[in-house]
C-alpha cells in the first residue's frame, strides 16, 4: 500500500478526484442521511406484534359486491394479509371497495381497476386474489389469476360447467397454485362435527344423505333477455368487461343489480345456488369428495327437491327445498342405522336423533382440528396455505367434484329423464345430448 510523506494511509480516489470518504460523506449529506436520524417503524421490523412485509400476504380482489364485502371483512383484519387493489367493472363497486379497505388501513392506497388482464398483468406484486364475482365469471377468473400466478380464494357456485371445473383443476395443478372455493361450512364447528359425525361410525354406515337446495327460482332457468337499455359510460360500467365469457346481450341495469340470476347464460339454478355448499357437505360426510354420484332420478317439479342421486358405495343424496329435515339456510343431514345429525346455518348445536350424540362435541371438533391441522376460519385455512402450499380443506378437486354434481342434477331436470354418470370418464353413459350439455361455448377474448 502507498503511504504518504507522514506514513499515513491515502484512501483510493473516488470520483472527480475525492477520496472514498470524501465521497460517502459528501453523498449521505446530499442525500439527507446526517439532516436527520433515520427512523425505521416497528412495524416494518415485526416488532410489536406486528408482521413484517416479508411475512404478508398481498391480497388483492375481483368483483367484490355485497357477498364479497362479507368475505373481505373476515380476510381484513388477518395481520400478516395486506390488501392492496381491486378490480370490477363496475365503479361503484370497485370505489366502495376501495372506501371500505382504506378506512380500515386508515390510508388512500388501495388501486382500482376495470380490466381483468390489465390487473393481473400490472400487479405482479399481488399474491392472491379474492374473486367474488357472478356465477358467470368464478371459473374464468380463476383460471386467469392462476395463470398470472396468483393463488385464489373463489366464490362459489365456481363452475358453469363440468368442462370449466375440469379447466380449474387442471390449470391449479399444471400451475402449482393455491385455491380454495368458498364454502366456508367446512371450516364451521358445527358442520365439522355434523360431518366428523357420520364419517367415524357414529351413527352407523350411512345410508342416506340430504343437501338443502335453494328455495326461490327453479332448475329450469330462461333464456330470455332483458330488454335493452342506454349503456353508461365504460367507466360506470364496463359492459363487455361484466359480460365475460357469457353471449352478448343488450345492457339492462337489473343485471347488474343481480338480476342475473335465473337466467341460463349466468346462473347455476336454485340446485347450484346452495347444491355448492351443500352437496361438498354431504359428499364430505361419507367421504366421496372426489367422485360424484353415478345415478340421477328425475323428478316432475321446477325445483329438483326430492330428486335421488345414488353414489357408486351404494349412499343416497337426496337434494331438499324447505324445512323438511333442519331449519335454517344451506341444511345438511345424515342417516344411518343408529342415528341421525342435521344442522343448518344458526344452530347453537347440531340436532341429533339422541343427546348422548351431542356428549363429545368439542372434542369431535378438537380432535378434527388436530389431526387435520384446520382452523376453524375458511378464510385463515386458505392464508395457512398460501404459505405452505399444501392443498386447501375446499381444494380444486373438492370444488368440482361437487359442482359436477350440481351440473348433473340440472341436467338431469333439463332433459327430464334419469340419468347415469361415470364420474371416472367425467360423462354420461349412452346420452350424447346430456354430455353436450357438460361445457358451453364462451365468448372470445373471455375463454380458458
Amino acid at each position: 500500500m502507498r503511504t504518504s510523506p507522514s506514513s499515513k494511509p491515502v484512501a483510493a480516489p473516488g470520483p472527480a478526484g475525492l477520496t472514498r470518504r470524501q465521497f460517502v460523506r459528501r453523498a449521505a449529506i446530499a442525500g439527507g442521511v446526517f439532516a436527520a436520524p433515520l427512523l425505521i417503524p416497528s412495524s416494518a421490523l415485526g416488532r410489536d406484534g406486528a408482521v413484517p412485509p416479508s411475512e404478508r400476504i398481498i391480497l388483492g380482489g375481483i368483483g367484490i359486491g355485497g357477498r364479497g364485502s362479507g368475505v373481505l371483512n373476515w380476510m381484513l383484519p388477518e395481520p400478516d394479509v395486506r390488501f392492496v387493489a381491486v378490480c370490477d367493472p363496475q365503479k361503484q363497486r370497485r370505489e366502495a371497495t376501495k372506501r371500505m379497505v382504506d378506512n380500515t388501513y386508515g390510508n388512500t392506497d388501495c388501486k382500482v381497476y376495470s380490466n381483468l388482464r390489465e390487473f393481473l398483468a400490472e400487479r405482479t406484486d399481488i399474491d392472491a386474489v379474492l374473486s367474488t364475482t357472478g356465477d358467470r365469471w368464478h371459473a374464468l377468473a380463476a383460471v386467469w389469476a392462476m395463470r398470472a400466478g396468483k393463488d385464489i380464494y373463489s366464490e362459489k357456485p365456481s363452475s358453469m360447467t363440468i368442462a370449466e371445473g375440469q379447466a380449474v383443476v387442471e390449470t391449479a395443478r399444471r400451475y402449482g397454485r393455491v385455491y380454495q372455493t368458498g364454502t366456508q361450512r367446512l371450516s364451521e364447528a358445527n358442520f365439522v362435527f355434523a360431518i366428523e359425525l357420520a364419517r367415524s361410525g357414529r351413527l352407523g354406515k350411512v345410508h342416506t344423505t340430504y343437501a338443502h337446495i335453494a328455495p326461490w327460482d327453479a332448475a329450469e332457468m330462461r333464456h330470455d333477455w332483458l330488454p335493452g337499455q342506454p349503456e353508461p359510460s365504460k367507466d360506470e360500467v364496463d359492459w363487455d368487461q361484466w359480460l365475460g365469457p357469457c353471449p352478448w346481450r343488450p345492457y339492462n341495469p337489473e343485471y347488474t343489480r343481480g338480476g342475473w340470476r335465473g337466467h341460463y347464460d349466468f346462473h347455476t339454478s336454485c340446485i347450484g345456488e346452495w347444491g355448492a355448499h351443500t352437496f361438498v357437505q354431504a359428499q364430505a360426510g361419507i367421504d366421496m369428495l372426489d367422485t360424484s354420484p353415478v345415478e340421477y332420478e328425475y323428478v316432475n317439479n321446477v325445483s329438483g327437491d326430492g330428486m335421488v342421486t345414488h353414489f357408486a358405495n351404494g349412499v343416497k343424496l337426496v337434494l331438499s327445498r324447505g324445512d323438511k329435515y333442519w331449519h335454517g339456510s344451506c341444511g345438511m343431514r345424515f342417516d344411518g342405522p343408529e342415528g341421525w345429525v342435521s344442522v343448518a346455518d344458526g344452530y347453537s348445536r347440531p340436532e341429533v336423533s339422541h343427546p348422548s350424540l351431542l356428549a363429545d362435541f368439542n372434542k369431535v371438533v378438537q380432535d378434527y382440528m388436530a389431526r387435520t391441522q384446520r382452523p376453524m376460519s375458511h378464510v385463515r385455512d386458505f392464508f395457512n396455505c398460501v404459505k405452505s402450499r399444501r392443498l386447501t380443506v375446499a381444494h380444486p378437486v373438492v370444488m368440482h367434484r361437487g359442482m359436477s354434481t350440481v351440473h348433473a342434477a340440472n341436467i338431469c331436470m333439463w332433459l327430464k329423464r334419469n340419468m347415469k354418470f361415470d364420474p371416472v370418464k367425467e360423462e354420461f353413459v349412452g346420452d350424447a345430448e346430456a354430455n353436450r350439455l357438460r361445457s358451453r361455448a364462451m365468448r372470445a377474448p373471455y375463454t380458458v
